[in-house]
């Protein structure tokens, strides 16, 4: 029996305009009132997924930043938290800034999340994006929320929640292997590229954590076992909370590699409603 759903947003819950599809809402409303606990799982910063999660009345903490932060939406009371070293911080921000990236640091673990930069190139088109688009769904509270400051080296004299870059699918993939190369098991890159858009995220945090130990964390929480828990993803950084499953599902859009997990079952595409047909298949 299935107690806890995780779903993955992007990509998974998201059809491709950023929206919820009516009959995933519903297909999540009837789950809920069949006693199952619904969890978003998600590379966001916590603060840009927890509207998402009152809009939809979650009633489990958000695990955010591919799980260095856990959070309940409504109280912000803090469920597991493993920021970035500082030390590594800091040669992140060397080594991007070495490659012509423009770091984000998203910080304020025990609040609501703060997403700070110190400067934007003109050319670098998907992170001006993601700052609009951040600013955009904040709203009246942007202001607080994403903020830029004269120098992020400066800035960082306590360990952050992670750092992000993004830009297009090659520059970031060509960044995350310098990284790799460079910073061995000092952090964790969790690398997403959408090739379709030419758009791909970066995203360095603590090198013990994942979706998968957020996962975890969330089931001890509410005594759920493995067995118990049906996870729903369709990118690289939701493997460890596949895994951590006991029952994985992947959207139709996922890519190629999450086809090879272990037990893994395939739903329709994220434009397909396929959170519904898998939360119908495999709850209802």
């Amino acid at each position: 029996m299935i107690r806890l759903l995780a779903l993955d947003l992007d990509g998974t819950l998201l059809d491709s305009c950023g929206r919820v599809s009516a009959r995933n809402r519903h297909a999540i409303e009837r789950a809920r009132a069949a006693g199952v606990r619904v969890a978003l799982v998600t590379g966001r910063r916590f603060r840009d997924a927890r509207p998402l999660a009152l809009e939809l009345g979650i009633d489990v903490p958000v695990i955010a930043h591919n799980g260095a932060l856990t959070k309940h939406a409504r109280t912000l009371e803090t469920v597991a938290a493993y920021p970035l070293p500082l030390t590594a911080a800091h040669e992140v921000l060397r080594l991007g800034r070495a490659r012509g990236a423009d770091p984000l640091v998203s910080d304020d673990a025990d609040g609501a999340g703060l997403l700070v930069y110190d400067h934007l190139n003109e050319a670098n088109r998907p992170v001006l994006e993601y700052i609009e688009w951040a600013r955009r769904i904040h709203g009246d509270e942007a202001e607080q929320a994403v903020v830029r400051v004269p120098s992020l080296e400066q800035y960082l004299d306590h360990p952050p929640v992670h750092i992000a870059f993004s830009g297009t699918d090659t520059a970031m993939l060509s960044l995350s292997e310098v990284l790799r190369q460079e910073l061995e098991h000092t952090v964790k890159l969790m690398v997403t590229l959408y090739p379709q858009k030419s758009f791909g995220l970066v995203d360095v945090i603590h090198p013990d954590v994942s979706k998968g130990t957020g996962l975890a964390a969330v089931a001890r929480e509410y005594k759920v076992a493995r067995a118990e828990v049906l996870a729903i993803g369709d990118n690289h950084n939701d493997i460890e909370m596949l895994e951590f499953a006991g029952t994985r599902v992947i959207v139709a859009n996922a890519e190629a590699s999450l086809h090879d997990i272990a037990g893994v079952h395939v739903t329709t595409s994220n434009d397909e409603d396929g959170v519904a047909v898998a939360i119908e298949e495999f709850i209802l």
